[in-house]
């Protein structure tokens, strides 16, 4: 019984899983590049963002989606797509934020709570049926 469940929803399991672990390297790397390495809050935010985005990269290609990519051209294909899918959604959540806060006046919490389940699950989308995309 278990086998089968882990057999039917192992992706959006190890998605939400490593969804963790990538939020994880985010607020450490944050933390150590303002705090450590006095980088500044925008700075330490940026290179927070791109070590996530790559760690979350190798991560889906590697256990999530079981990408069988192996050409230089195709992996650098897969990832330029993975980072171009994250700057959408990232300005997608910037854009929801500043409307529904900055404009609108709406509650902090709730809207970045709403905005951060449609970044998951467009990133979920977009990695599935277009990134990681299986052949044949």
């Amino acid at each position: 019984m278990l086998k089968d469940l882990w057999k039917k929803y192992r992706e959006p399991i190890l998605y939400v899983f490593f969804g963790g672990c990538t939020t994880l390297v985010n607020i450490v790397s944050y933390y150590v590049a303002d705090r450590w390495l006095g980088m500044g809050t925008l700075m330490a935010n940026g290179l927070a963002w791109l070590l996530s985005v790559i760690f979350a990269y190798l991560t889906n290609r590697v256990w999530v989606f079981e990408s069988k990519e192996k050409s230089p051209l195709g992996i650098l294909r897969e990832a330029g797509s993975f980072l171009g899918a994250r700057v959408a959604t990232g300005l997608m959540d910037e854009g929801i934020m500043y409307l529904f806060i900055d404009v609108l006046g709406g509650p902090k919490l709730p809207v970045k709570i709403f905005s951060n389940v449609l970044v998951i699950v467009l990133n979920y989308v977009l990695s599935k049926l277009f990134i990681f995309k299986k052949k044949g």
